[in-house]
């Protein structure tokens, strides 16, 4: 099995920063895209950003040159750092990643427990 920590949540004030971090771990041959999501009261998870192997990048509009997602391959983690932040960003953020579990060619896709980031004065 594999497993996905989150770490970096908690309270800052609106133009603050943020740096959230996912771990993975387990039984892991390679990790494909490696991603993060929140999901806000009352509303769906929504894509925030999402990085390839390569790293290459998708960034969410409403984030766009506020955020930035990047990954350390030898250590299988990925990162967000989030700056100017604003209320509309109070989420809880999942990490999500669709990770090659043996030597075929197929992956499985896993979500991590989930960080709260709050955005308040």
């Amino acid at each position: 099995q594999v497993q996905l920590v989150e770490s970096g949540g908690g309270l800052v004030q609106p133009g603050g920063s943020l740096r959230l971090s996912c771990a993975a771990s387990g039984s892991i041959v390679s990790i494909n895209v490696m991603g993060w999501y929140r999901q806000a009261p009352g509303k769906q998870r929504e894509l925030v950003a999402d990085t390839s192997r390569r790293g290459s990048t998708n960034v969410a509009d409403s984030v766009k040159g506020r955020f930035t997602i990047s990954r350390d391959n030898a250590k299988n983690t990925v990162y967000l750092q989030m700056n100017s932040l604003k209320p509309e960003d109070t989420a809880v953020y999942y990490c999500n990643a669709d990770v090659r579990i043996d030597w075929g060619p197929s992956t499985s896709n896993f979500w991590g427990q989930g960080t709260q980031v709050t955005v308040s004065s």
